[in-house]
């Protein structure tokens, strides 16, 4: 068994979802606990055996994505392990949507008639950019018929930007101004979940649950690049049965 996190949304019977956390595993610091992600310098043979556990919980191997902090969205049940992108999605039962993240927002998301499932990995370049339009897109369905599940991510409390990252978001839309906070030195702190839930509604997606997680503040349970530098990568997973 894996310590994860179930969302907290009203998926219909037939979607699966889960969150990793860092607790477990079997890295070594500064990656400790259960690192999924081969690109960050732990011990292959260390993240290896973490995807194998985390393995034991899901019908298949997930579509491990490059991730570039891009828009593009593939369908899992075709694309090639590795493959650069930032989104997936499947109407295949058994194929598995993944996303690692370690501050960037994790998006996962599902129809009412548990014919579709997607994953995004939203940092602030690829949510202003429209990943998660993208995923929308490729899956097919109404937003009205859509639910979306925001992961854990870094807080509104602890993501500062400069102020050319509030102006891309704001002049998409005037409303993200709403999302930006000033501080005393002249900078922001943004809140990313208020931005996705934006751009969620949007597309016609009112039902939204999650978005009650900070990776920098919860260091016992979560990777946080922004708080470590050298760290981990959490999972947030998607699959229909």
């Amino acid at each position: 068994m894996i310590e994860h996190l179930v969302p907290d949304w009203s998926a219909p019977r037939g979607v699966h979802a889960l969150s990793t956390t860092r607790c477990g595993g079997v890295g070594r610091p500064p990656w400790h606990g259960f690192n999924l992600g081969m690109h960050v310098g732990d011990d292959p043979q260390a993240v290896s055996n973490n995807r194998e556990l985390l393995r034991s919980a899901l019908p298949a191997e997930p579509l491990w994505l490059t991730q570039v902090h891009d828009t593009r969205c593939v369908d899992a049940s075709m694309a090639m392990d590795g493959i650069e992108a930032d989104a997936a999605f499947t109407r295949q039962r058994g194929v598995v949507c993944a996303v690692l993240t370690a501050d960037c927002l994790p998006v996962l998301l599902c129809d009412d008639a548990a014919s579709v499932v997607g994953a995004a990995h939203a940092g602030w370049r690829g949510l202003a950019a429209g990943v998660i339009e993208s995923a929308v897109a490729a899956m097919g369905a109404p937003g009205e018929n859509l639910m979306a599940w925001l992961g854990p991510a870094i807080g509104p409390q602890a993501f500062e930007v400069g102020g050319e990252v509030r102006e891309v978001f704001v002049s998409h839309d005037s409303q993200a101004a709403g999302a930006f906070v000033p501080t005393a030195d002249g900078k922001w702190l943004c809140d990313i979940y208020d931005l996705a839930r934006q751009r969620l509604r949007a597309l016609g997606i009112r039902r939204i649950a999650g978005a009650d997680f900070c990776t920098v503040a919860d260091a016992e349970r979560f990777f946080s690049y922004r708080r470590d530098g050298v760290t981990g990568r959490m999972a947030s997973l998607i699959w229909l049965e």
